[in-house]
């Protein structure tokens, strides 16, 4: 599998700022990258936040096969608080995360346990806010997070009527997290299985 990344540097502005990509830059990006994956042998890609539309997805069904679309799914105000416990060593560049939330389940909300993913002692004390990280401009990417939901309600209905949808709700961390996701996507044993094989 590969996880989709590169950009070049006008494209790196365009998400540094905030704003979306057009659908032909991301197709034509895209394409590109998935003509070099299969020239080099790969089987597999994952997209993340991507498609967004209706339009997009049915794009993309003719430039690639999809065979699962995951929706991760996480409270609202868990999110929030792992977004205001984002961390950065100003000296190698690591992220972090210092946000240890505990919250009990309550008006049918599960509960969630998520310990913080803390830097190595050489990175502590170097540890540094991103400054797109306030509680209002969290609360902003909040509001615009939200609408992309809703944008993306179509997309998930899309992939639902055929059968690629799976809905997955986060347990907590990535301790939690990783072995019933690898479970939900009949994968439990697959580590197991590259362990034996190297």
């Amino acid at each position: 599998m590969v996880l989709f990344s590169g950009y070049c540097c006008p494209l790196a502005e365009i998400v540094n700022q905030g704003k979306l990509v057009s659908d032909e830059i991301i197709f034509n990006l895209l394409s590109k990258r998935l003509e070099a994956g299969e020239a080099k042998g790969e089987s597999g890609f994952i997209l993340d936040g991507f498609p967004r539309t209706v339009k997009q997805a049915e794009i993309l069904e003719g430039v690639a096969d999809i065979d699962l679309v995951v929706n991760l799914k996480l409270r609202e105000d868990v999110l929030l608080e792992k977004c205001l416990g984002r961390r950065m060593c100003s000296q190698c560049g690591g992220n972090f995360n210092v946000a240890s939330i505990n919250v009990k389940g309550e008006n049918g909300n599960p509960a969630i346990s998520m310990a913080p993913l803390l830097p190595p002692s050489h990175c502590m004390s170097k540890l540094i806010t991103r400054a797109d990280d306030t509680e209002g401009s969290v609360l902003l990417i909040s509001l615009i997070f939200l609408l992309l939901c809703l944008q993306s309600r179509p997309v998930e209905d899309f992939y639902r009527g055929q059968g690629k949808l799976l809905e997955f709700d986060l347990p907590g961390g990535i301790p939690e997290s990783w072995p019933k996701l690898l479970e939900a996507l009949n994968l439990d044993d697959y580590e197991e299985k590259q362990s034996a094989a190297a």
